[in-house]
C-alpha cells in the first residue's frame, strides 16, 4: 500500500541522529528521501553502523562537498525537484552555503524547510543531547549519571517529523508558511515537563513514592508496578495486600509476573 507521502521528495543534509531518524519516518510514510553527506560521511555510520544501515534503507545517498561550486550546483539541482529540505546546521552555516531562508524562498518558493538546531533560543550555540538533557534538568545533579538514551535527539526527530508533515499539509492547502525551526534543547525541555510540573518530582504522584507507581525488590530481583488507575489499584490492594514492599520480597520475580498476568495487573520485571 502506498504511503500518504508518496510523490513527495525530501532532501536531507541532516547528520547524526535527529535528522536521519526524522527522514526515515518520512520515508516510511512513502516519501522519496535523498540524503546528501559530506566526503567524511555521517558520523552515525561509524558510531552505530547497524542503526545507520537501518535508518538509510531505501534512502538515496549522495556524497557532495557543498563548499565547492560543483557540489553546491548538484545540491541546487536536487532541490529543484524537492518538496522538503531537512537540515541540522547552524543558521550562519546555512547562510554561507547559500541555503538561508530568504535565498531558498526566492529560488524555490514551494520548498518547505525544517531546520534542526541546538536550541531555538540560541541556535548558534554549540551543544549535544547530553548538554541539552542537563540544562533541562533531566540529569539528577545530586547523583549525575550518563543517560541511557538520547532523549533530546529522539524527541527532536519526532518534532522535525511533525514539522515536516505540518508544512507539507499546509502547502497543499494553500498556507504560506514554508519553514520551521526545531530545537533539541526545546525537545529536552518538553521531555522534562512532567518533572518540572511536579508529576515525577519528589512528592509527585509518579515519583515512585506511592505504592501504585514504583519499583519493588523481589526475592531475586526487581519489578516495576504501575496499578495507577482506580480499577488496577483496587485489584492490586486485593491481590498484594496493604504492605506491598514486604510482600513482594517474599517470592521471586517469576512468581509475581505470573500473578500479574493472572489478575491483569501492570507489572514487569526490571532487567
Amino acid at each position: 500500500m502506498a504511503g500518504p507521502l508518496q510523490g513527495f521528495t525530501v532532501v536531507s543534509l541532516a547528520l547524526n541522529v535527529p535528522g536521519p531518524v526524522a527522514a526515515a519516518s518520512l520515508q516510511g510514510d512513502g516519501a522519496r528521501v535523498v540524503k546528501v553527506e559530506p566526503p567524511a560521511g555521517d558520523p552515525l555510520s561509524w558510531m552505530a553502523p547497524g542503526w545507520y544501515a537501518e535508518l538509510h534503507r531505501g534512502v538515496v545517498v549522495h556524497t557532495l562537498n557543498l563548499k565547492t561550486p560543483a557540489g553546491a550546483a548538484e545540491l541546487f539541482n536536487l532541490l529543484a525537484g524537492a518538496d522538503l529540505l531537512l537540515t541540522s546546521f547552524r543558521p550562519s552555516a546555512l547562510e554561507r552555503l547559500g541555503l538561508g531562508r530568504a535565498a531558498l524562498a526566492e529560488r524555490y518558493p514551494r520548498l518547505c524547510r525544517v531546520s534542526i538546531v541546538g536550541d531555538t533560543r540560541a541556535p548558534e550555540d554549540p551543544g549535544h543531547d547530553l548538554t541539552y538533557q542537563v540544562e533541562a534538568g533531566l540529569i539528577d545533579p545530586a547523583a549525575p549519571a550518563m543517560p541511557r538514551t538520547l532523549l533530546a535527539d529522539m524527541m527532536g526527530s519526532r518534532e522535525a517529523y511533525a514539522a515536516a508533515l505540518a508544512l507539507l499539509l499546509g502547502r497543499e492547502r494553500g498556507a504560506p508558511q514554508r519553514g520551521r525551526l526545531v530545537g533539541l534543547g526545546d525537545s529536552a525541555r518538553l521531555a522534562a515537563r512532567p518533572f518540572t510540573a511536579g508529576l515525577t518530582a519528589p512528592g509527585g504522584v509518579l515519583s515512585g513514592e506511592q505504592d501504585i507507581y514504583r519499583l519493588y525488590r523481589t526475592a531475586d530481583g526487581w519489578v516495576a508496578a504501575a496499578p495507577l488507575e482506580a480499577r488496577f489499584a483496587q485489584r492490586w490492594a486485593e491481590v498484594i495486600g496493604p504492605q506491598p514492599e514486604a510482600r513482594l520480597r517474599e517470592q521471586p520475580t517469576a512468581h509475581w509476573l505470573a500473578l500479574a498476568r493472572e489478575h491483569d495487573l501492570p507489572l514487569v520485571a526490571v532487567g
